[in-house]
């Protein structure tokens, strides 16, 4: 198993999940300062006052709401991303333990909000960007090269209750301004950059995020002027700085299996490929696919791209494909939602939570990738949400997460010999945070433990599980000690 010289490795977290830092240093609001905590099996919610003033639940990571609906605290119940795990004051601390565990890179997100608090502020809060350059060379004092999300899942609330959400294509021309502060302000730090976390996550599909209150139409208009502000990027990034990488980011990777070898079921297989491709064939190749027109149809949407737009998407293509691997899934054509079936898969394992374990599944996708793109790839989040115990003594014994990052990297390094051109490993969660989906504690990725349950008790002290000393060994001997 060989790892090419200069491999990257590290780990991800995201601002929204790990900083904390509510209402400190000039921070605007998110939509996650609302967003409640769930559990295995229970959505998180987002607490607002409709326009009669009425309390109102709302799901998602992209809650579909009013203008003039307010957000609101309600009493009794917690809302976790407020302080996360306090990565805003314990970040010194937590970048030495990466650097310690052998990390070349370490992918973050900046704040939008605590760079501007209101989009259309003329100028930066400087408390924000004095903060992020702290963090940015305290990376490179360990020589650990910082992978930086633009956006990544943490919209200011302005652009929705200000600016009436990412249906205004000004927001595009705001997120241009935003991109342009924050490359002049670290090109000397950073090199490389991510537009938008998990892009596809936003895209309308029945039973998908973001397709509540507004239609298919209105859902499609918001993806349409994220792909603009994408492009918008990607050009202001290279104007600034020649010598910068500016990469999209997909969720999950096209990695599905027909439920049989029915004809039909291999097709119900190609459209779901397709529903994971579309956003990274705008993105990377620089036009909207030849599916476009059938897969809008089947949600009832009419969109034609203007030669201006058209023209914005192609100059603006990204350098590199970026993508998060947790599982695979079974797809089959008489499923109802979204082609996903309910069956589950009998030749792998999965999760308390429900996620399939595949790391073969991981080859696949880089293939996949890799064949249809031919541009460097990272796979920049990757990892096993589970139960840990601590120990009276402070350690967390962790076979599981230690065996199931094992298989993965076999995997990437297969791919490799494949002929892949992977560059880099950023593990979704090396330091425990607050969970995207369910809002809770318990389910851990890191390597580092930290104290802080799910509901929002403990001393948020960190220690070293048993995995941190394994990553340690894998990430120091590039990819070669891994037994």
């Amino acid at each position: 198993m060989k790892f090419p010289k200069g491999f990257f490795w590290g780990g991800a977290i995201a601002a929204n999940q790990a900083e904390g830092g509510y209402g400190e240093g000039g921070r605007g609001e998110i939509i996650s300062d609302y967003t409640t905590a769930g559990a295995n099996g229970v959505p998180r919610q987002n607490t607002y006052l409709n326009e009669k003033g009425e309390l109102v639940y709302v799901p998602g990571l992209f809650p579909d709401v009013k203008p003039d609906w307010k957000p609101v605290t309600v009493e009794g119940e917690y809302y976790p991303n407020r302080i996360a795990v306090d990565f805003y004051h314990h970040y010194k601390e937590d970048i030495a333990l990466l650097a310690e565990m052998g990390f070349t890179m370490f992918r973050l997100s900046i704040c939008w909000a605590r760079i501007y608090p209101d989009i259309t502020d003329e100028t930066p809060n400087q408390q924000g960007i004095d903060y992020y350059r702290d963090i940015f060379e305290t990376c490179r004092k360990y020589n650990i090269e910082p992978l930086v999300t633009i956006s990544h899942y943490d919209d200011p609330l302005c652009i929705t209750h200000k600016l009436g959400g990412w249906e205004n294509r000004a927001v595009a021309d705001y997120f241009e301004k935003y991109v342009r502060t924050i490359v002049s302000e670290y090109k000397d730090l950073v090199k490389y950059w991510l537009t938008f976390n998990e892009i596809n996550s936003a895209l309308p599909r029945k039973g998908s995020m973001g397709n509540g209150i507004e239609s298919h139409v209105a859902s499609f208009e918001r993806l349409h002027n994220r792909f603009l502000a994408s492009a918008k990027a990607v050009l202001a990034a290279h104007e600034i700085d020649p010598e910068c990488h500016v990469g999209c980011m997909i969720a999950i990777g096209p990695s599905f299996y027909p439920e049989t070898c029915k004809p039909e079921d291999m097709m119900a297989m190609v459209e779901a490929h397709q529903n994971n491709f579309f956003c990274s064939d705008v993105q990377v190749r620089g036009y909207y696919p030849s599916y476009t027109k059938k897969m809008l149809g089947q949600l009832g949407i009419e969109f034609n791209v203007s030669q201006e737009d058209a023209a914005l998407l192609k100059k603006g293509k990204v350098d590199f494909y970026t993508f998060s691997y947790y599982m695979t899934n079974i797809v089959s054509a008489g499923s109802t939602d979204e082609l996903i079936s309910s069956k589950k898969n009998p030749y792998v394992k999965y999760t308390d939570w429900g996620w399939a374990v595949d790391p073969s599944g991981l080859r696949f996708a880089l293939n996949l990738i890799y064949d249809r793109y031919q541009v460097p790839i990272m796979v920049v989040e990757n990892g096993l949400g589970a139960v840990d115990k601590l120990e009276e003594d402070g350690s967390v014994h962790d076979p599981y997460r230690i065996e199931y990052h094992r298989d993965h990297i076999k995997e990437m390094a297969k791919a490799i010999e494949d002929g892949v051109d992977l560059r880099g490993y950023t593990m979704w969660g090396p330091i425990d945070i607050v969970s995207a989906g369910t809002g809770q504690m318990s389910k851990r990725y890191g390597f580092i433990y930290v104290d802080r349950d799910d509901k929002g008790n403990g001393t948020l002290a960190r220690s070293r599980k048993d995995s941190f000393w394994y990553i340690q060994k894998v990430y120091k001997s590039n990819g070669e000690e891994l037994d």
